[in-house]
């Protein structure tokens, strides 16, 4: 089957996706894209390294599927070789060789050989090649996520590719020589690459289809082959030699027979998505050695620790297991036979070609850069903590991703943690805000509603009232002083005028009143205000104004009402006396008014009923509980607020209260 070159070899399962930044950090080629909180793997750049499959511990990235093709494949009756990758110990450990070739069979399989027979190919023409060319350096194309990585990243490089077939293809090639140019070959292994190296966008594929450990686990698993029933059987010929230790890491170097002198340096080999792009990085620069000549390159920490394996051993057993296997095939097989297979395919086309596909994106300008860097924060050098968080190893990389599209500012962990506590103190702000507002709300309704009662009250009690005043009056100025019921009608007239002041308290209170805007000087109103209260000589006062000439627009006699009651429940709190302080001020378009004593303070109990109607704290007789709920009225009517703080226990400090009227400067603008 012809596959394209677009196929995605890793795609994302959204739904499961929990944007960690892991597969971001993990990718070499930097081809995963985040974009609205999801992670987006971009075909185009990945190499199929499968890195991003390996660590996502929420399984969200998932390698693309061979197996309904295969399925297919053997289904056509067509003769199919299983070309099985030599990494295989590592994954089936449970299962001895012949057993697992057996299975193979058993699912239709024509032949099955050996991908190490490909290696040994492929490594002796390596060291043919390094022989025949001692003045040129190469750098080693077994690993397909490499050639993948360097054809599109580092497309100046493409020429030092070795041009030798991968161990894949070689067995492909050395199996159709041998059973005929119509045979369909599926490759066996743990790597994803795999299923891209053979993606050509034109021509004739010598790989039909590629199966990970992973997926073959699943089709004997489908097809109910297990090792019970299965007939033992041998890999067909021609069986590998050292070329079983190609998934090693190094693997490939001793299978050629080719030193790593260190001396020298003329070998330089690295496995590991970190160690393999600091390779290349040097190599273009010209910071590597002058004299290496090969550079045998891993993606992985060996093919043993490939996307496709499902094995739960560490790399150390499974490179021991690897290790083993190959001991015991070589101190079982005839060396001269495998020779003899060599020298037949001595003259086999071992070569291949490479396309430069460039994915490099437009480097930003430091610009561009710098204002990515300063959206996340990031101001200064020492704002870069390069915590790796975001998948990024430094925030400059970071903001360079997010320039060219592959990254979002809000992945930045300390930029989203410093924009969420600053959305929490906004929160706090306005919680704070709107549950003044809600409690200023239900007061005001509260005193609608008292209000309303009240002057129905007092519209009912004033004309009974009058009377019983009148004929009060009329009584007492007729009797003589001498008369016993003389005080007794002192009573009646008293408390009936007490009475009076109340119904006059309840109407004033309940009153829809306009305000008759006019401008007037803040420094009249305060001396009006003093003027009207007696203050006692035990009373220091204080007046203090930030503008001696500061004129305000709203209504004077009902702002004088306003002090006047502020004053006069100031001196009553300093029974043996204390200072007044009476300040204005301006903010913000509002002038405020501020009325504060050092008297005996108000409890804090009693601190959210202050401007409750008829609730009083002094003495029977002495107050009628309307002054502060009439204050109250008189500012909401001037579109102004009015604030109390207040201090009654001498252990937390000076006792006193403060009572701040905010009123707005322009009364007919509001």
């Amino acid at each position: 089957m012809i596959r394209q070159a677009s196929t995605p070899l890793v795609t994302t399962v959204k739904e499961r996706c929990r944007v960690c930044y892991t597969c971001v950090r993990e990718c070499p080629a930097k081809a995963i894209r985040i974009a609205g909180w999801q992670a987006e793997i971009m075909p185009e750049r990945c190499v199929g390294c499968g890195n991003c499959v390996r660590v996502c511990s929420q399984k969200a990235k998932q390698v693309t599927s061979s197996l309904a093709e295969v399925r297919a494949l053997l289904a056509t009756g067509q003769r199919v070789a299983a070309c099985v990758a030599p990494s295989f110990p590592a994954e089936f450990i449970d299962l001895d060789t012949r057993t697992l070739v057996g299975m193979l069979r058993r699912l239709g399989f024509a032949f099955v050989n050996e991908v190490a027979f490909g290696a040994d190919l492929t490594a002796r023409r390596t060291r043919e090649m390094l022989e025949e060319n001692p003045d040129r350096c190469y750098i080693s194309t077994s690993c397909p996520a490499i050639v993948s990585y360097i054809e599109r990243y580092y497309p100046a490089l493409v020429e030092y590719l070795a041009p030798i077939a991968s161990p894949m293809v070689a067995t492909a090639r050395a199996l159709r020589r041998l059973h005929g140019e119509d045979l369909k070959v599926v490759f066996i292994g743990p790597c994803v690459a795999k299923k891209g190296e053979d993606l050509t966008p034109d021509g004739v594929p010598e790989i039909d289809e590629v199966l990970t450990f992973a997926e073959l686990r699943q089709v004997l698993a489908d097809t109910g082959v297990t090792a019970k029933g299965t007939v033992a059987s041998d890999f067909d010929p021609p069986r590998g030699g050292t070329g079983a230790l190609y998934p090693l890491s190094r693997g490939a170097l001793q299978a050629a027979n080719i030193d790593e002198d260190l001396i020298h340096g003329e070998i330089v080999a690295a496995d590991g998505r970190t160690s393999f792009v600091e390779v290349i990085k040097e190599f273009e620069s010209g910071d590597l050695d002058l004299n290496a000549r090969l550079l045998e390159l891993l993606c992985c920490n060996g093919c043993i620790m490939g996307a496709g394996m499902t094995s739960d051993a560490p790399l150390f057993r499974r490179r021991a297991i690897v290790s083993k296997h190959v001991r015991q095939t070589l101190a079982a097989s005839d060396p001269g036979q495998h020779e003899d297979w060599l020298g037949q395919m001595s003259d086999l086309d071992l070569s291949r070609t490479f396309r430069i596909d460039d994915q490099r994106m437009t480097v930003p300008t430091e610009d561009e850069v710098a204002a990515v860097l300063a959206r996340m924060g990031k101001h200064h050098p020492a704002d870069e903590l390069n915590c790796g968080a975001c998948g990024y190893d430094t925030c400059r990389e970071h903001a360079v991703a997010v320039c060219k599209g592959l990254a979002e500012s809000e992945m930045c962990l300390p930029f989203t943690i410093e924009a969420l506590r600053k959305t929490v103190g906004e929160l706090a702000v306005s919680h704070d805000e709107l549950r003044t507002t809600q409690q200023a709300l239900m007061h005001s309704e509260r005193l609608a509603s008292m209000g309303q009662l009240a002057a129905g009250i007092a519209h009912e009690v004033n004309n009974p009232l009058g009377v019983v005043l009148l004929y009060a009056h009329m009584l007492l100025e007729e009797t003589q002083k001498e008369q016993p019921l003389r005080k007794d009608l002192e009573m009646i007239v008293a408390q009936a005028d007490r009475c009076k002041k109340i119904v006059a308290g309840l109407l004033n209170f309940a009153r829809q009143n306009k305000v008759f805007l006019q401008e007037t000087p803040v420094r009249d109103l305060m001396l009006q205000g003093l003027r009207s209260v007696p203050i006692p000589d035990s009373v220091k006062v204080q007046v203090e104004h930030e503008q001696e000439r500061l004129v305000v627009e709203l209504d004077r006699d009902q702002i004088i009402q306003v002090l006047t009651n502020l004053i006069s429940n100031a001196v009553e709190a300093m029974p043996a006396g204390g200072t007044l302080t009476l300040s204005s001020r301006t903010s913000n378009g509002h002038v405020i008014l501020a009325v504060s004593d050092t008297g005996v303070g108000i409890s804090r109990d009693n601190m959210n009923r202050i401007f409750e109607p008829f609730f009083t704290t002094k003495p029977m007789g002495k107050g009628t509980g309307l002054g502060l709920p009439v204050i109250y009225g008189i500012i909401k009517m001037h579109r102004g607020d009015i604030k109390v703080e207040s201090n009654a226990d001498p252990a937390a400090g000076p006792t006193g209260t403060c009572f701040t009227v905010t009123l707005p400067r322009q009364g007919r603008g509001e």
